[in-house]
């Protein structure tokens, strides 16, 4: 039912738009590029018949699949986001097809190859059609793979209004990768009682709990004057921030330490100059309470090194950006039982699991409508190895037209 070709010209087609979320843009969107895709977007679902389609001022898509069932049904709305992650390059995404996938290491044009070491689940892809890049770039399959899935399901479901299923509403957002992804969805105008993130790794994964999530940002503020005549007189910001850096955690709570439930502190970004330099960091947990623990030792070190060049100054600021998924989601069992009934209905396994991370979802969740997040096929992500199946593209797919039916068999 689900067109594998057409879907894969779809997601071949979005991810060479670059749609890289900036961190340091005041705008929303924070790149054009991602209203560019939006308009794009917008125009397919147009081409489909659907009539309610809007792209707004936010460059935020929104559309209608129409209820093809007698009595009304839950609305179930479907949600994938449309930025790319800005921790690796975009410029000229060249997308690779690896039809039938034989097995091994797969190399790639720029001299990267995408191992089996470095990815095991690449054994369970025999036979799978791939699409990976040239290995300079990422893919972007984080998440122009939902956006694929939802749009050839949108499709799909126009063209077989057989399918029972009640409304369906269709949400693309922009800046997810940034923390920003629910913040301009009205969801009083949304009014859908559950929503399914497709934004999630491999095949047959719900994820029903998520990390608690805030950012930090501190500024080291010292004063520059000519090297010359800097003695007793010059205060070197970046010699501050090199020791509050080089103070942190090493061998425990870092994401390079850690795994499963353990939370982190993360140092992403440092830039400045003598007079002053910005440090940007992520706490991450599971248990919410934890990240005013992390944000407490993260000031005192910093502190700390202020203290040690006077005339140093320090800012911090903490921004609180979302909250476990699993808190949310216990108001409404049927989110996950459903999907995990859909799943068992087509004869394949799934699994719950938790992520080390966020999507949509976790906002979502925390702000009212229960948003659990879905297997895309995504694998690498965030990284030029980054590659996409499309089997389990296809499988997402299928696995939404009957989790829709599931619930179109619910009464409101």
């Amino acid at each position: 039912m689900i067109n594998p070709d057409r879907l894969l010209q779809r997601f071949l087609r979005y991810v060479r738009i670059n749609t890289a979320a900036d961190p340091q843009s005041q705008a929303y969107p924070s790149t054009e590029s991602q209203r560019e895709l939006g308009k794009m977007l917008a125009d397919e679902l147009t081409q489909m018949g659907l009539t309610d389609v809007v792209l707004d001022e936010h460059a935020v898509v929104t559309a209608t699949v129409p209820s093809t069932i007698d009595g009304t049904a839950p609305t179930v709305a479907l949600v994938a986001h449309m930025d790319t992650s800005p921790e690796a390059p975009s410029e000229s995404i060249d997308p690779q097809v690896v039809e039938s996938y034989s097995g091994g290491d797969i190399p790639l044009p720029s001299g990267n190859a995408i191992t089996v070491s470095g990815c095991p689940d690449l054994e369970k892809m025999i036979g799978h059609t791939l699409v990976t890049t040239d290995g300079s770039t990422l893919l972007g399959g984080d998440d122009k793979a939902g956006v694929a899935i939802i749009m050839e399901l949108a499709e799909t479901l126009v063209e077989n209004p057989h399918l029972p299923h009640g409304p369906v509403r269709i949400v693309m957002t922009c800046d997810e990768e940034i923390g920003h992804g629910t913040d301009k969805l009205d969801l009083q105008k949304l009014d859908a009682t559950v929503a399914y993130t497709i934004d999630g790794g491999g095949q047959g994964i719900i994820d029903v709990e998520t990390f608690s999530a805030d950012a930090m940002t501190l500024i080291f503020r010292g004063h520059n004057i000519h090297p010359a005549i800097a003695k007793d007189r010059m205060v070197n910001s970046l010699r501050a921030a090199s020791d509050f850096a080089a103070s942190l955690p090493r061998d425990y709570e870092t994401p390079e330490t850690t795994d499963g439930r353990d939370g982190f502190i993360h140092l992403h970004d440092i830039v400045g100059g003598v007079g002053q330099t910005r440090v940007e960091l992520i706490l991450r947990s599971f248990d919410s309470e934890q990240l005013s623990v992390y944000a407490d030792k993260v000031r005192e070190l910093a502190e700390q090194a202020t203290a040690a060049w006077p005339g140093m100054k320090l800012q911090c600021e903490v921004r609180r950006q979302y909250r476990n998924l699993a808190d949310g989601l216990a108001k409404l069992p049927e989110s996950v039982s459903l999907a995990e009934q859909a799943f068992e209905n087509l004869g394949l396994p799934c699994q719950t699991a938790i992520v080390r991370g966020g999507t949509d979802g976790s906002q979502l969740t925390e702000k009212g409508l229960p948003t659990p997040n879905l297997s895309s096929g995504q694998h690498n992500i965030h990284s030029v190895l980054e590659f996409a199946s499309l089997d389990e593209m296809v499988i997402s797919a299928n696995h939404l037209v009957e989790l829709l039916k599931l619930w179109s068999e619910k009464r409101v």
